[in-house]
């Protein structure tokens, strides 16, 4: 297995360790990486509360052709979605487990990774723990 292989499957492995909802995700995203990863590329969804942010819903991770979605699902656990897009046009939508959902992230921040110092930077803290 080739290094870049190896390293998204390392780092698919960090986020899956100890993390079963979205509020876990949504926080990994969003504070250990969320300075390092370009604006806009992570948003999160809050339900909403007279006081406080209000509890994550949903996160979303935003590339240049995809879009990866996680969301709390309505009985219980989570639901994980990979759309496609095209010039912002999402084109074709599939469901997967989260383990697929995870697999496709961490190769899409290995990418980032390979291209921006603070991701690489930010990520490597992460698999360090």
């Amino acid at each position: 297995m080739g290094g870049e292989m190896m390293e998204v499957h390392l780092l698919a492995a960090a986020l899956r360790a100890d993390r079963a909802d979205v509020e876990s995700y949504a926080r990994v995203l969003s504070d250990a990486l969320g300075q390092a990863l370009p604006a806009g590329m992570v948003e999160v969804e809050r339900r909403r509360r007279l006081r406080g942010e209000g509890e994550p819903v949903a996160v979303r991770v935003r590339t240049d052709d995809r879009e990866l979605e996680l969301r709390t699902a309505r009985h219980g656990g989570v639901s994980a979605e990979i759309r496609h897009v095209v010039r912002g046009v999402v084109i074709s939508r599939r469901t997967v487990g989260v383990d697929e959902w995870l697999e496709a992230l961490a190769g899409e921040l290995a990418k980032l990774a390979a291209r921006d110092a603070a991701a690489h930077n930010a990520l490597s803290r992460l698999l360090e723990g």
